[in-house]
């Protein structure tokens, strides 16, 4: 594909404006247009086209990149739409350009999520499955059991979702507190799987996600550091080609 002619998503994420995945929903609510006529997701942009979300041009990047690590309150709601959600991140947050947060975190939970404006490396954290670990600190209303520990790192078959969970990293820290890493991101998945052992989620914090390390005060955030950028970066790069592999073997299988 030329440079100068890409995928509407792409031109968007590229843009700095959102990920691919919300530039195909912003797509599919009509709320982006290509020379103020609406298209359909899959609309290639090409040099010269003019594109407007909700009637504000999007235009090339000319700066660099921000990806911050943001510590979530309780009660902070993970979306980019400031319309529909007031106690919303973006507003919480009030950077001073336009940032999108990576991946969520349920409103009831607290805790580590990253933010930017790349909406590339979206795409590619949020599919490093087989790399892209998440740790939480979870307390519980009862006594935790070995059993509950046993079963929650052997997986749960979520009834709601159709699916088991992978297998994962638990271990007790006290009598109503636990630990978790996870290499999946289901949906309320945490709380999911405590319910069905019949225990009930009283505090959830994320403290990790990959190498990026919890450690600024609740309701505030940081860059990422150089270092960490680049571990990071190496971690996504290894998963893309795990990923890619896969398609190419699901792929041959079909032929």
């Amino acid at each position: 594909m030329s440079d100068t002619i890409k995928r509407l998503n792409k031109f968007l994420s590229e843009a700095g404006y959102c990920s691919r995945r919300e530039g195909d929903r912003l797509i599919d609510a009509g709320r982006v247009t290509i020379n103020d006529i609406v298209p359909k997701i899959g609309t290639k942009v090409a040099e010269g086209d003019v594109v407007k979300v909700d009637g504000e041009i999007v235009g090339g990047r000319k700066e660099a990149f921000t990806y911050l690590a943001f510590n979530k309150p309780v009660g902070i709601v993970c979306t980019t739409d400031t319309r529909v959600e007031k106690d919303n991140i973006i507003d919480y947050i009030n950077y001073p350009k336009r940032i999108f947060p990576i991946g969520r975190l349920d409103k009831p939970s607290e805790g580590l999520i990253l933010l930017t404006d790349d909406g590339d490396i979206v795409n590619k954290i949020l599919r490093a499955s087989n790399n892209h670990e998440k740790e939480y600190i979870v307390t519980v209303d009862k006594p935790i059991s070995q059993t509950f520990v046993e079963r929650m790192a052997s997986g749960i078959y979520i009834e709601e979702l159709g699916q088991h969970t992978k297998k994962c990293k638990v271990k007790r820290i006290d009598k109503f507190t636990f630990s978790i890493i996870l290499t999946q991101g289901l949906n309320r998945q945490i709380r999911r799987m405590c319910d069905y052992l019949n225990y009930d989620v009283q505090t959830l914090k994320r403290i990790r996600i990959m190498n990026i390390e919890l450690d600024v005060p609740l309701g505030k955030y940081r860059e990422l550091t150089k270092a960490e950028f680049d571990e990071l970066s190496q971690l996504i790069s290894d998963s893309k080609k795990t990923f890619e592999a896969k398609n190419i073997r699901k792929n041959r299988r079909k032929s």
